[in-house]
Formats: structure tokens, sequence, C-alpha cells
């Protein structure tokens, strides 16, 4: 970030105090977005990349299969073979692009209340992406992260800009025609967050006549839509006014009043009702799905590979990393975030 850019989100950064101040801390990560960080653990960039932007978002779309089931199941057995044209490739450059999130607490994120300027991305999604790093390259600093808006995540693959998403990113069924997924590394479910305020209940008629927020691209959306055909959702709702393209910004326009309700994964709707006290989930999960590392479709070498991490790191380090950063929010894991015994297509 240039000159006036990053005084101004140091003037911001100063002004926060505590995490009780989220809406601050969002307008932080949304000047970091707008701004586009490159951001290297090295600490050098690396100039031929962006995040998100126009170029971003023109991928090239393939259709899903419409029978699909257990997309969770759908990946490729592991291999710890180091060969391939994806990891000779990644090989030959020495580090790996990794898009992230940078304003999700305890996932990825930076946090605004750190004493150094550009304080280093944090927490359980980017342990999982140094644990690649270091499992394919050796070491786990070779690795440059992009901060990829929720919305562009698919695109930032197929158009080559990262090596693989490690971003709270669902397995889902449409989205094994457009990318290619790991076996699962969590469990999780769509889940409300509402203002503790709220007379809404639950995922049920209490949601009559409420505006629900959710971000473009993200499974909340299309589960949404889907259940609103399918009259799962009660009729009135209001699910088209307020979609947003990252995910945390559907939490700013409920402090605003702008919505009733956000749908999005209860692992992240929990640690966001960390971060503000006037909200909370609200009702139990109502779908089950799966975190999954997201990398380019026939990168068959690099999925095998990453799965063969995941093997090893599902059995020492996962448990540790959950520990750290999920569990003040999430409680104490007793098989309800861990993934099941993993299957694969191939």
């Amino acid at each position: 970030m240039r000159g006036g850019a990053m005084n101004a989100v140091r003037r911001l950064k100063s002004g926060l105090r505590g995490w009780g101040g989220v809406g601050a801390m969002a307008v932080l990560c949304a000047l970091a977005a707008v701004f586009a960080l490159v951001l290297p653990v090295s600490g050098t960039r690396d100039d031929g990349v962006s995040t998100g932007g126009q170029g971003a978002g023109r991928g090239v779309q393939v259709r899903a299969e419409e029978d699909c089931e257990d997309p969770q199941d759908q990946s490729l057995r592991p291999s710890g073979s180091e060969s391939g044209d994806t990891i000779t490739k990644i090989k030959e450059r020495g580090y790996l692009r990794i898009g992230v999130d940078q304003n999700s607490y305890r996932w990825g994120y930076r946090d605004p209340n750190s004493t150094q300027d550009g304080a280093e991305l944090e927490g359980f999604d980017i342990d999982l992406a140094h644990r690649i790093a270091k499992e394919i390259l050796g070491d786990p600093a070779k690795v440059r992260f992009r901060a990829i808006p929720t919305n562009q995540r698919i695109p930032a693959i197929q158009s080559g800009q990262v090596d693989m998403v490690v971003r709270t990113m669902t397995i889902g069924c449409k989205r094994l025609g457009q990318v290619a997924f790991s076996q699962p590394y969590f469990k999780t479910g769509q889940q409300l967050l509402t203002p503790k305020s709220s007379s809404i209940k639950g995922y049920d008629k209490t949601l009559a006549d409420k505006k629900i927020c959710s971000a473009t691209g993200s499974t909340a959306l299309d589960t949404l839509k889907a259940d609103k055909t399918d009259g799962k959702l009660v009729a009135s709702a209001d699910i088209k006014s307020v979609n947003v393209p990252n995910q945390l910004d559907c939490l700013v326009r409920l402090q605003l009043g702008e919505v009733d309700a956000v749908v999005t994964d209860g692992a992240l709707a929990a640690s966001q009702a960390a971060q503000d006290p006037t909200v909370k989930l609200t009702g139990e999960p109502f779908t089950t799905e799966y975190y999954g590392v997201a990398m380019k479709l026939k990168s068959d070498d690099l999925v095998r590979r990453v799965n063969q991490v995941l093997e090893d790191y599902l059995k020492d380090g996962w448990q540790a990393s959950y520990n750290k950063w999920l569990s003040p929010t999430l409680g104490d894991d007793s098989g309800q975030s861990r993934p099941p015994t993993p299957r694969y297509k191939d």
C-alpha cells in the first residue's frame, strides 16, 4: 500500500479499541481490499497478480453435473508424489500463491490492535496454508497470500491468480464443475446471525418480511434461493435486496440496521458474534457443509498432494490449530467440526 493509503489505514487502526469496534475493523479491512494488498509472508510483493477487480471476475464457467451427490466425497486419492506439471511449476517458482481472507476473525485476519505495521495474517486457515507450503516446498514461509473477496474466489483460481484458495470455502456440487477440491478439512452448516433484540427465532416463519443478507457467490445465497423456490423458506423473506461481495459486509449491514439477519456458515457467524456483543447465533444450523482447499480443474497432481498433506494434518496439527483459534468461539471440539473419514472417487 502506498503513501496516503497507508496513512489512512494507520489512522483507522490507531482508532480501534478492542473487538467491540468490529464495524471499524470491517472498514479497515475494506480499505485494505480496495487497495488490493498482496500479502507475502517474506515481505516481498508479487506484482504480476492482483486481487479482485474486473479481470479476476472473468472465469470460464463450467457446468456442474446436476445429479451430484455427496460433493465432499468427490476428491482424488492422496499421494505424496512430487511429480506432475502443476507441482513442478510451483517448485520452479519457489513459492505458493494462496488466496485467503484477511477479515474473518480467527480464520484469516489481521489483528487491528497489533502494534506492528503490516501485522501478519493469522488464523485457522492461515495455519493450514503454512502447513501446505511446508510439506510441498519444505518451508512454511514459502507462500504469498492474496486477499480475495468472497465472490472472487473461483475467478482467482480459474484465471491462475492463485494456486489454491484456503478461505472457509464450502465444497459444493455447482462448484465442482468450476474448480477442483481437496478432501474436507472442516465441518459446519448454514446458520442465522441476528441482533440480540430480534424477534427472529430461527430458519422458520419468523423470517417473514425480514431482509436477509448473504454474500454473492456464497453457498448461503445458493441455499436461500433454492429454499425459496422449494418453499422451505417463507415466501415473504427478502433475500435479493442486499447481496454483498464480501461476507463481513453483511455484519456491517446488520449493525447499521439495514438488514434483519445474516445467513452464513455457523463457524464464521460464531466468530462474528464473538466480535460484537450485540449480535447472536439464532436457531440451529440448517445445512451440513464441508470446507475444502480449492484448486484449478485438472491440477490432479496438486489435488492429490494437498490431500496427503490434509491426511497428515488431521492427525497432527489440526487439533492444535483448532484449540488455538476456534475453541474460544466454538468450544472444545467434540467431533462436530472435524470432518469424517474421507472417501475418494479415485
